[in-house]
Formats: structure tokens, C-alpha cells, sequence
């Protein structure tokens, strides 16, 4: 993402900002799936999808309230800023739904757990991963829903310029240089152990701060291309890197983890069959290169989320036209 660690990979507010965006949730999400079930637990009830404020979070959010709109379900959106202050809500119900990477979430519930020394239990192993991840997710009242195919995990990309300079490939090359960088990404980098700590662990790379644009943002991409910065939190689905002249370093030594894409749920809220089977027809159909495609849509083409998400959905035969 990730974290895209992917993604996003998700800054974490201040206490305010993350106080008001809580209120926010709590006004927009909450109605439970049981209200309008009835005793055969076949009926169809509110569902909130939770999104971070990034582009292929957004579209895998509306791609879910797609098909769960199509099985009955009264779905909507709900962006906030990051995993920081979506999970809690989850975790709540007033967010029912949130599209999540199976390794970042893992360890995002693992430190929760076991603190800031927790010894990682993600892997490259999707799963071992995913075994995991259950068992972190279910004493906080969530449910991880198998992942596809679809992967997405955070990458560090500098301009083609700056890699040819210092005769960069791989961020251990990097590391080698003893450049000294300043990272594009949100401010949750300087913590996220699959961000700056995990470059200055891994790879020896001297980080010198995190310029907080947001990760793979158009602001991040740009600060790199004109110098401000020298390296950005991206993904490994960014379609836009070209165009501003970046090229990602290659994670050599298997810094991230494997972050395929699945839905998580609230167990009470979400934990309807019907919900599952709605998510597992995106789950099955969407493929990296797809998820490529849409976010290209998105950021290239500047064509929206929503939009997207209903093109694909109704070209794969996941809803009805």
C-alpha cells in the first residue's frame, strides 16, 4: 500500500482533526445489517464503505458499493484520512466495509495488539499472512475476507535523473550512496515500519524527514520531479510515474510484505453471507493490471471514482447495466 501499504497506503491528524472526522463517521455510518433482516437473515439493510483519501482506495470503495447496491444493499462512501481513523470506526460499525492489504493490516493490528515492539508476523507468504490476520482481526469484532489476486505494496520511486546520478536500481543502492533524503509520503511514514524506519533498518538509508503531501499523491510526485524531495511513497499500481519522469527503486530485500486486496467487515454488522458474496465477485474478477487501469483512469484521465468503478463493474458482468 501498502502500508499501500499498500497503501497506503494514510496519514495519521492531530487529535482534533481526527476528533472531527470521528463525529463526522459516527453521523454518516452505524445502521446495523440486522435492522431490516429478517428471520432467514435474507434481507437487504444500510452499508457504509470506508475509504482513505487516496485514489485506488477510493475506487476499491465505490467497486464495493457497487455490487453490494446491485445485491440490494443501500450503500455509500465514506472517505476519512487514513487507516488511523477508519479502523476504529470498523471496529464501531459505523464504517461496515473497508477495502484493506492484507500484510499492512496485519501489522497495523499486530502493533495494536502487542505494541511498538511487537516482532512482525506478515509475510511475502499470503497465507501465513492471512491466518494472521484473522486472528488479530477477530477480538476486535472484524472479519478479513479472503483476498485475490490483486496486490498492491507501498514503492519508493526518485527521478530518473537522481537514479542515474547515483547509479540507482534497488534501495539498496541507495542505502550504499549515504544520500541523504527527504521522503514525499504522509506523515505516518516517519512511524510505519514498512516506511521510513523499515528504510533506515533494512536498506541503511540516511532519511532526513518526511514532507507530508500524502502518498502517491500529484503534490508528492511533483515535489520529487522539481527536487524538493528526493524520494516518494508510492504503490506498485501508480500509473502516473512516468509523467513526471520518476522510476521506482526495486525492494531487493523484501521490505514489504505481500499486500494482496481484500474487504474486511464488522463481524456483527457486515457479517451477512449475501455481503461476502457481493465483495468475493470484485475479489475474483480484479487483477493488478486492472487495478493499474483504474487508477490510471483516475489520475490520468481525471475521470472520477465513481464512474470508473461502474465501467469496469458492468464490463466484467459483476452488475447489471
Amino acid at each position: 500500500m501498502n502500508s499501500r501499504t499498500r497503501r497506503a497506503r494514510r496519514m495519521a491528524g492531530a487529535a482534533t482533526a481526527v476528533v472531527a472526522l470521528t463525529a463526522g463517521l459516527t453521523a454518516c455510518g452505524g445502521d446495523s445489517l440486522e435492522d431490516d433482516k429478517g428471520s432467514d437473515g435474507g434481507g437487504k439493510g444500510k452499508v457504509v464503505v470506508g475509504s482513505a483519501r487516496f485514489t485506488e482506495q477510493k475506487v476499491l470503495a465505490e467497486l464495493y458499493a457497487g455490487v453490494l447496491r446491485d445485491a440490494g444493499y443501500d450503500a455509500s462512501v465514506k472517505t476519512v484520512q487514513n487507516r488511523e481513523v477508519y479502523e476504529p470506526e470498523l471496529k464501531k460499525g459505523t464504517i461496515d466495509v473497508a477495502p484493506e492489504y492484507a500484510a499492512t493490516l496485519t501489522e497495523f493490528l499486530n502493533l495494536k495488539k502487542n505494541g511498538s515492539d511487537a516482532k512482525p508476523v506478515a509475510s511475502s507468504d499470503l497465507d501465513a499472512t492471512y491466518g494472521e490476520l484473522t486472528k488479530l482481526a477477530a477480538p476486535r469484532g472484524l472479519k478479513a475476507l479472503p483476498a485475490g489476486e490483486a496486490v498492491d505494496q507501498n514503492a519508493f520511486a526518485v527521478t530518473e535523473d537522481y537514479a542515474k546520478e547515483h547509479k540507482l536500481k534497488t534501495l539498496s543502492d541507495l542505502g550504499k550512496s549515504g544520500e541523504r533524503v527527504r521522503i514525499a509520503a504522509g506523515d505516518e511514514c516517519e512511524t510505519r515500519p514498512f516506511c521510513a524506519p523499515g528504510l533506515k533498518k533494512k536498506y541503511g538509508i540516511d532519511v532526513a524527514g518526511i514532507d507530508p503531501k500524502g502518498v502517491g499523491t500529484t503534490q508528492s510526485k511533483q515535489a520529487v520531479k522539481n527536487g524538493t524531495d528526493q524520494l516518494v511513497l508510492t504503490t506498485t499500481t501508480d500509473a502516473t510515474l512516468k509523467n513526471f519522469g520518476l522510476v521506482i527503486l526495486e525492494d531487493d530485500k523484501k521490505l514489504q510484505n505481500a499486500d494482496n486486496i481484500l474487504p474486511v467487515v464488522n463481524a456483527k454488522e457486515a457479517g451477512d453471507k449475501k455481503v461476502a458474496a457481493a465483495l468475493a465477485k470484485v475479489t475474483k474478477a480484479l487483477t493488478t493490471d486492472d487495478l493499474i487501469e483504474l487508477n490510471r483512469k483516475v489520475d490520468e484521465e481525471r475521470e472520477k471514482e465513481a464512474d470508473v468503478a461502474k465501467e469496469y463493474l458492468e464490463s466484467k458482468g459483476l452488475i447489471k447495466k
